[in-house]
């Protein structure tokens, strides 16, 4: 899925995912339609389908900053991202990308408020979320 075209994801995701899945945007905080969601199941690249988060890793931060989007204390599986330096915007921090196809998710912070220390802070829009309730 690598090798997809712009055109291609221009066509097939909405503006706002485009501008967030291909050009690294962020939406605003507070605004995803996943950042309360407390059902079960998995949660899949926007852009591609692969599971990348699952419900049981999704906590609340209260950590200030990174509240406002939604926050995995780790990923699907080891090889569903890839963790990139990101130095854009007059700091580091690390960019999460979906493995499969290569499109931004968010941003991996330290956070002392979630279970591994670690806070996946994902775009809501960048995620399609697959219920396992009936």
């Amino acid at each position: 899925m690598r090798n997809k075209s712009e055109e291609y994801w221009k066509e097939k995701l909405t503006p706002e995912q485009y501008h967030v899945l291909r050009e690294k945007g962020t939406e605003r905080p507070g605004t995803g339609t996943l950042l309360q969601n407390e059902k079960t199941g998995e949660y899949r690249c926007a852009a591609c389908g692969s599971v990348v988060f699952k419900s049981d890793a999704k906590y609340e931060s209260t950590t200030p900053g990174l509240i406002g989007w939604p926050s995995f204390s780790d990923a699907a599986k080891s090889d569903a991202v890839e963790l990139r330096d990101d130095n854009s915007m007059f700091m580091h921090r690390t960019e999460v990308i979906c493995k499969t196809c290569g499109s931004h998710l968010g941003h991996l912070f330290p956070d002392d408020t979630s279970p591994t220390n670690q806070h996946y802070c994902i775009n809501s829009c960048a995620l399609d979320f697959k219920s396992n309730e009936t």
